[in-house]
């Protein structure tokens, strides 16, 4: 067998003097980072059932929110139950020393401001002899009240005047709400509506009600809760309309006829058509910081149920509306007493549907020159410092209405105690110049009105309220009588 040589191994040597080359650096192409391989159903599986894993649905979270959501309801409810209207008696039983003095000087009549409507109390003030020549009304313009007036009967009064003025249904202590369960089955109830007699109904029953019936139910019956509320009770409509209805039945009741009639703000534009309608029933017209569709307070502020609710219920925020809008100096009592009349017994939400109901179409230029209008004496009584645009304004009036005097006061475009004198001695310059009217007989009243008189609190000081000219339909209303539902 052939062996097969091996292979040999050549040795070379170099020579140790030789220099040695240096090493030569290879360059390297950049590869790409391998990709990691897809992930597998295996994977994806695990993941799922991994509970830590971040894509994983933790029950936890949804209860979490939950909570949340229900505490942000819980706070919500109590900041608005605390800013809330209570209760008409709690209500009452907690007026300043102001606004019961004011009550307690007033009377209540009954009058009706739409046909197959029931009757309302609507309050009223009045100071002066009842057989004077001079019978002035005063209407207050929208979201005021007789209290701001109440210094001016006074004057008025003292001066040998007879004085009246009343609070406007859903103003002052005059009735904000009728019942009206005739009215639960006609048409739908709307949205709003709903909420707010669900709103009504967890600050009546407690929030947990609604959550009971989320529990049961799934769901918060909106219908059944609406209901019987909306069937319950109802804010008054008051417009032109109900204004005409109301000041004949005023005037009646009290004997003003011929009348010198004062109209303060708003309610020139809701009394015009009155004015037109019976120009025997007038004397004069005094037409007191009114400009046709251009009410001082601002009525969006309580058309909003949330909005509403805050700035009745916050101090500060009311007397600020007050100081841009009505009053050019008020003090804080003064200012508190405007509030309390507003967020009591609706108030608040009565002035908003009158602020809706407001003639947006009344044309100042076209009623004054109506002949019914145009041989009547008028008076234009303007706020002096509120702006130059604004007294402008007021010569704009005066010259509109043909036999209109202008005249200016220091106050706002709402009545101040501290300029009351000098509008009431504007008033009685321009009545008293007029010539003395002749009496009408008027008929009495129907007997529907429910005569009946009661003693004010100062019954134990031998001294309570009488009739002033007889007429029908006069409540001497107790101090806290059940008649408000303000029972002691």
């Amino acid at each position: 067998m052939p062996i097969s040589a091996a292979p040999m191994a050549i040795i070379t040597e170099e020579d140790p003097d030789s220099p040695v080359p240096p090493p030569q650096l290879r360059h390297r192409k950049p590869t790409a980072d391998p990709q990691p391989p897809p992930p597998t159903s295996n994977s994806n599986s695990n993941s799922d059932s991994n509970p830590n894993s971040p894509n994983s649905t933790n029950p936890f979270h949804f209860w979490l929110y939950f909570i949340l959501a229900v505490s942000a309801v819980v706070l919500f409810s109590v900041l608005l139950s605390s800013l809330s209207s209570p209760d008409p008696r709690t209500w009452f039983l907690n007026l300043p020393p102001n606004l019961r003095h004011h009550y307690s000087t007033g009377r209540t009549i009954k009058v009706q401001t739409a046909p197959n409507r029931p009757q309302i109390e609507l309050f009223s003030i009045q100071n002066g002899n009842a057989d004077s020549d001079s019978r002035v009304l005063i209407i207050h313009g929208l979201g005021c009240s007789s209290f701001a007036f109440r210094h001016l009967i006074q004057f008025l009064g003292h001066r040998n005047a007879f004085a009246v003025a009343i609070d406007l249904p859903g103003s002052g202590f005059s009735d904000a709400a009728v019942a009206a369960a005739e009215d639960a089955a006609e048409g739908g109830v709307g949205p709003l509506e709903t909420l707010r007699q669900v709103y009504e109904d967890i600050k009546e029953k407690g929030l947990f009600w609604g959550f009971d019936q989320l529990v049961e139910q799934g769901y918060i019956d909106l219908e059944a809760a609406a209901a019987p509320k909306r069937a319950a009770v109802r804010p008054i409509e008051f417009g032109a309309e109900e204004m005409g209805r109301l000041l004949g039945q005023v005037v009646e009741t009290f004997r003003l006829s011929p009348v010198d009639l004062v109209v303060h703000d708003s309610a020139l534009g809701l009394s015009s058509g009155w004015i037109s309608d019976n120009p025997g029933l007038i004397r004069s017209l005094v037409v007191l910081d009114a400009a046709a569709g251009r009410p001082a307070f601002p009525a969006w502020v309580v058309a909003a149920p949330i909005v509403r609710e805050a700035m009745l219920g916050i101090e500060f925020m009311f007397e600020r509306v007050l100081a841009l809008c009505c009053v050019r100096e008020v003090g804080r009592e003064e200012a508190e007493a405007h509030r309390i009349l507003l967020k009591g017994r609706d108030g608040g939400w009565a002035v908003a549907g009158m602020g809706k109901k407001l003639n947006g179409s009344f044309d100042l230029s076209e009623w004054g020159s109506s002949e019914s209008v145009k041989g009547l004496p008028v008076r234009v009584i303007w706020s002096g410092g509120w702006s130059d645009e604004w007294i402008e304004e007021g010569r704009k009036v005066a010259g509109i209405l043909s036999k209109g005097s202008f005249v200016t006061h220091s106050g706002g475009r709402w009545m101040e105690e501290r300029n009351s004198e000098e509008v009431a001695e504007s008033i009685h310059e321009f009545v008293s110049s007029l010539p003395k009217p002749t009496r009408q007989v008027l008929e009495e009243p129907q007997p529907e009105n429910n005569h009946r008189e009661m003693f004010s609190e100062d019954r134990g000081t031998g001294h309570h309220h009488h009739h002033h000219g007889g007429g029908g339909g006069y409540m001497d209303d107790a101090y806290g009588s059940m008649d408000h539902g303000w029972g002691m």
